[in-house]
């Protein structure tokens, strides 16, 4: 019976390390940088838009207003249960080709050079006015009944002639 107990404290221990090494956070990888053979057959001034599709695949994104820079992006994040994802490196290779789709310069940038980007609180107000929650709360009254009229709206009062709930000239939602 005293051998037992060496036997039950090595079994807890053991399902207590397991315990443990399933809650640990997994790291995301997202996105695939190419690796340094790759980048070093790229040659500014020689090397095509083919040979580098060739070479590295398809670019992650091509830049918004200039089709001739191309971004290869890698990210690792760690999830922390509910949390929002925390950065743990960022990687991210830009390509400028001229205007013959020959390499210009590449460009190599990791986590140390991000830039916090503030959004202005000035933002462009959506046409319309805001309601209150008073005027919202009221204004569902009779939205949800279960009975509808001739124009798609509930019974009673007048018929909405534009067939829904927006009315005629006002384009729907």
């Amino acid at each position: 019976m005293i051998r037992r107990f060496p036997l039950i404290r090595a079994l807890a221990a053991g399902i207590a390390v397991l315990a443990v090494a399933a809650c640990a956070n997994p790291v995301d990888q997202r996105g695939n940088l190419p690796g340094k053979d790759a980048l070093d057959q790229i040659k500014p001034g020689a090397t095509d838009k083919a040979t580098v599709t060739r070479l590295l695949g398809s670019p992650s994104s091509i830049a918004a207003f200039e089709p001739n820079t191309w971004y290869y992006v890698s990210q690792k994040t760690k999830d922390v249960a509910f949390f929002k994802p925390e950065l743990i490196d960022q990687e991210v290779l830009a390509i400028d080709f001229d205007k013959d789709g020959v390499v210009r310069d590449v460009r190599h940038r990791g986590l140390q050079d991000r830039q916090e980007i503030t959004p202005n609180p000035n933002a462009t107000p959506a046409p319309g006015r805001e309601f209150s929650f008073l005027e919202q709360l009221i204004g569902n009254f009779g939205k949800f009944s279960g009975t509808t009229g001739p124009g798609g709206g509930p019974t009673g009062g007048t018929a909405n002639p534009g067939g829904g709930p927006s009315g005629p000239g006002r384009g729907g939602y």
